[in-house]
């Protein structure tokens, strides 16, 4: 509790968060929420958790990344930071570039392709190739779709 009611007289924190395996299954619309706020504080316990009087007190949101149990939250922690942190403009070099990521719009991202535009007789689709960016995102779309219909149906029920 000292550690906490410390850090909060130098700083107002938006959210203060518990790492748990019984908190609110992190998703990438939490992260997208996450990255608008200005300070966050993590909070992680260590084997069979932190004192209830401190989840009842201090903590205003509890998250788990998944239905499995940690030793600690730490790499839990690390997991936030990273989905977070790359959503905060100048973390990326291509600031749009995680908008076009899975799971952003309830879509898996399509299939992606390197060069060469050939390799080992395998290639990449012609539309690709095309130049034609209105094509290319329309295929990149109807991918999308096609990827999350086979391997996470779910998702579009959301």
């Amino acid at each position: 509790m000292n550690a906490i009611e410390s850090l909060q007289k130098e700083t107002v924190y938006d959210e203060v968060i518990y790492l748990t395996p019984d908190g609110a299954t992190f998703n990438q619309k939490m992260a997208n929420s996450f990255s608008l706020k200005n300070n966050v504080l993590l909070i992680c316990g260590h084997y069979k958790g932190i004192d209830e009087r401190v989840r009842q007190h201090f903590i205003t949101k509890e998250i788990s990344i998944g239905d499995y149990v940690l030793s600690g939250g730490e790499i839990a922690a690390a997991v936030l930071v990273d989905a977070i942190g790359r959503l905060i403009p100048g973390v990326l070099n291509d600031e749009t570039s995680a908008l076009t990521d899975s799971f952003q719009d309830n879509l898996l991202a399509p299939p992606v392709y390197t060069r060469p535009e050939e390799f080992r007789g395998w290639k990449v689709p012609e539309i690709l190739l095309s130049g034609n960016h209105k094509l290319v995102e329309e295929w990149r779309y109807e991918q999308s779709l096609l990827r999350t219909k086979e391997k996470r149906p779910d998702l579009l029920d959301e």
